[in-house]
């Protein structure tokens, strides 16, 4: 017999992969299920082949999850590993030290722009794959992507654009790409960054692009061990940078930060005086080193060069929590970013209501290990839907309501992962007071994952 405690957090109790690919119909729903969403949910994650172990939560070929609602009811739910050259058995660095963009996971997130649908992973190019989850093969917007593209593109609900990022192991280390409503990719920009660092995650507000250049940073010297060659290295030094999203610009204003990591962001706007509020969740060394270790990463610290920048101003708050939400305001006329934290909560996957990207927002959605919590941003209030036993809620995604008048009338959408290998659950809560209006049974167990969206049938009431 196994000894549990040898086996790796991230391969066992919620985290444990599936062994099968599975589809079931006509599910059960416990509950009413808005007939409004008329559509497709689709969440992705890390699930290592059957006795498989890549060392790190991060490294697990991609698995899709999908749920068809339409009329009340559950039509089905699929289960698909992303079909990659990975997969495959290629790797990503070829006999010649070369990189192999279509040799990945796929295993972020899994979004559609222009009418694709396209996995996601940052280390490499996205996947093209159906709604009913099949793969396609790689995508590379008809070969003008030569970089990779982050799992975290933003659309701009007012424009219609896509919004990314590529990271590079060699220089340029940084690419700011955009792309068109109808999917052509028709911007591409090198960004001047010291080193690679593991950047997760940016955003966007109305004229400006925010960047992240934060002390997570790559190790040649941990690559070929296993699971993931980052390591925290406070020397490298933190800051945050602003960019105008004018065609053509590569110029960045930075302002430097206390040390810390964001995997999540949850939004970015300009107030009315011109500054720049990113909410995201924030980890301290300690909080990222914890959860660094749990997944299989290395905790060693470095020293690698420390770039220059702006010496913000900062407001004391922190917590003994490994990740809350937090406030950065970057003042380009001051010169000066004014820090804090808006919440004792732990938290993670930040999610809100996507029409709202860029622009002012008032609630953010986080989970933890308690459930889902509501958080008003301008009350300073938080509200929680506790999930039960040993259930753990996955990120919680906004759909909105097609005649809401409010920030927060909708539904958030979580698919729910159970610690003692019980069939998971898609949980549908009213964002307005996080009642629960259904519940879908699914046949089989679902390890927690990371992102998913919520893709509207064409023509649908939620798709306005």
């Amino acid at each position: 017999m196994t000894d549990e405690t040898t086996v790796p957090l991230y391969l066992r109790g919620r985290f444990a992969p599936v062994p099968e690919e599975h589809t079931a119909a006509r599910l059960t729903v416990r509950g009413t299920l808005p007939p409004e969403l008329d559509g497709r949910y689709l969440r992705n994650g890390p699930n290592p082949l059957p006795g498989e172990d890549k060392g790190h939560w991060f490294t697990g070929p991609g698995m899709l999850h999908g749920i068809r609602l339409r009329d009340g009811r559950a039509e089905w739910y699929r289960n698909r590993w992303v079909r990659t050259r990975e997969l495959e058995g290629h790797p990503f660095v070829r006999e010649d030290f070369s990189i192999d963009l279509a040799a990945t996971p796929a295993n972020t997130h899994v979004i559609r722009h222009a009418d694709t649908v396209l996995a996601l992973c940052e280390v490499g190019l996205p996947y093209w794959v159906t709604p009913e989850l099949d793969t396609i093969g790689p995508y590379d917007f008809g070969g003008k992507l030569t970089t990779a593209m982050t799992a975290h593109p933003k659309e701009d609900p007012v424009t219609g654009e896509l919004h990314l990022f590529g990271t590079g192991f060699a220089p340029p280390y940084l690419t700011y790409h955009r792309v068109t409503p109808e999917g052509e990719l028709l911007d591409s920009r090198p960004i001047d960054v010291p080193g690679p660092t593991m950047m997760h995650d940016f955003a966007i507000t109305e004229h400006h692009v925010v960047w992240m250049d934060l002390p997570v940073v790559f190790d040649a010297g941990l690559a070929g061990r296993g699971g993931m060659p980052y390591r925290w290295a406070e020397a490298y030094g933190a800051r945050i940078g602003i960019m105008s999203r004018e065609p053509g610009v590569t110029e960045v204003r930075w302002f430097d930060v206390d040390p810390c990591y964001v995997f999540h962001v949850g939004n970015a706007y300009e107030d009315a005086q011109g500054r720049v509020v990113l909410d995201a969740v924030r980890y301290d060394d300690a909080g990222f080193r914890r959860v660094w270790g749990d997944i299989g990463g290395p905790t060693g610290q470095g020293a690698p060069g420390v770039p220059n920048g702006q010496v913000g101003v900062r407001e004391p708050g922190h917590t003994q929590a490994p990740s809350v939400l937090y406030r950065w305001i970057l003042d380009p006329v001051a010169g000066r970013v004014f820090e804090s934290q808006l919440d004792d909560r732990e938290a993670e996957f930040p999610t809100h209501n996507e029409t709202l990207t860029g622009r002012p927002n008032r609630y953010l959605y986080t989970v933890n290990g308690d459930g889902i919590a509501k958080h008003d941003l301008a009350r300073q209030t938080d509200d929680v839907h506790k999930t039960p036993g040993s259930r753990y809620s996955g990120e919680a995604v906004f759909v909105p309501a097609s005649d809401g008048t409010a920030e927060d009338e909708g539904w958030l959408l979580s698919l729910l992962s159970d610690d003692d290998g019980a069939a998971g659950e898609l949980l549908v809560l009213d964002a307005v007071d996080l009642s629960v209006q259904a519940v879908v049974e699914l046949p089989y167990p679902v390890p927690s994952g990371f992102h998913g969206s919520w893709l509207p049938e064409p023509g649908s009431r939620s798709e306005d």
